[in-house]
């Protein structure tokens, strides 16, 4: 057998094993999916939070270490109470050398008031120059500003020594206290939070397409707490969350918040509560899906759809759920088919195949 032929031999038997060690392709998982249906016009139920109309943080206005610590969260304050107290030794100092250097400037003044009193007379009588007397006037005038500059420093420092006690401005109750005796603090840190006196309201964070509803309540059990009105609402979504920031004021409250104890105590400040709102408008973009689609990996909600053959997910917000379905607003269309069924199995770009 020549050459030439051995080696076609050798090429077409290497092609053969070459397809036959090739790996199979991949196969596509079935899935069950279910399309997502328009929900119903309704109330979504989210998490609220209650907050004082007006909250205040509470900072010292000069650098030190905290000396004194004189309430605690949940206490009552009334306007010019002292809450901390810094260490003022080094601003004691700056007071003392502040007032020392407005001695001096006081007494250097009246030197210079004294020298132009008496070069005036001279001038007068002629023994010096109009020029030689302006030079005189022009240190006195000197000394006079700097006699000024020197009181303004003293002024200053003692406003400072009066800033080593943090006292409340407005009266109300302390939600947040984080200042401990010993601690150096920054001007302008916050070292607690002041809500003041007056009305409370719920803070609530809206999905981006479920709209601002006007009116909603916060329910308990089953029962309504409280009712809602809409008092404001952010003017753009959250960047990093994409949702909207509202809040809502008490309207009348019910009857159970004043007639049981563990309804009222629902609506002290910082209570998480569950507060169920009217969808905007007629409750467009809302869509109910099967809760098994609904798939969390820390990222926030998403169901998973199929594109060309392949799993993808697409995030979503949660407004409520109950034993069957989830309500959802998200990038998705009426009728889109979301994968219903073993989503904690799925990677994004996986073959699959809706079971028929």
């Amino acid at each position: 057998m020549s050459r030439i032929a051995l080696c076609l031999l050798a090429a077409a038997l290497v092609g053969c094993a070459n397809e036959d060690d090739a790996p199979p392709p991949e196969s596509a998982r079935l899935v069950m999916t279910s399309p997502a249906r328009a929900a119903e016009p309704g109330g979504a139920r989210l998490s609220g939070t209650v907050r004082a109309r007006f909250e205040t943080p509470v900072s010292f206005q000069v650098d030190g270490r905290i000396l004194e610590r004189r309430v605690d969260a949940g206490d009552r304050v009334e306007p010019g109470q002292v809450l901390f107290r810094l260490d003022p030794r080094d601003y004691a100092q700056a007071v003392s050398v502040a007032s020392a250097d407005l001695e001096a400037a006081r007494a250097e003044l009246e030197t210079a008031a004294s020298e132009t009193r008496r070069n005036r007379d001279l001038l007068d009588r002629e023994f010096i120059s109009e020029q030689v007397f302006e030079r005189v006037q022009l240190a006195e005038k000197n000394a006079r500003e700097r006699a000024q500059a020197a009181l303004a420093r003293l002024e200053q420092a003692r406003n400072n020594l009066d800033y080593t006690e943090l006292a409340a401005t407005r009266g109300g109750t302390l939600i947040e206290v984080t200042g401990e005796p010993g601690q150096v603090v920054a001007a302008g840190q916050p070292l607690g939070v002041i809500a003041q006196h007056g009305d409370s309201e719920v803070e609530v964070f809206l999905p981006e397409r479920f709209g601002v509803p006007k009116s909603g309540r916060v329910v308990q059990a089953g029962a309504t707490v409280a009712t809602l009105s809409l008092r404001e609402a952010a003017g753009a979504a959250d960047q990093a969350t994409r949702t909207w920031k509202a809040r809502y004021s008490f309207a009348e409250p019910a009857q159970v918040a004043s007639d049981d104890a563990q309804g009222a105590a629902a609506l002290r400040l910082g209570s998480v509560v569950k507060v169920e709102l009217d969808a905007g408008g007629d409750g467009a973009g809302v869509l109910e899906v099967p809760v098994g689609a609904i798939n969390e990996r820390g990222h926030g909600p998403q169901v998973w759809v199929i594109r060309d053959g392949r799993a993808e997910p697409v995030r979503v917000t949660l407004l409520d759920m109950d034993a069957e379905n989830a309500r959802i607003v998200g990038d998705l269309e009426i009728g889109t088919s979301v994968i219903s069924l073993g989503t904690h199995l799925l990677q994004s770009g996986m073959p699959v195949r809706a079971l028929e």
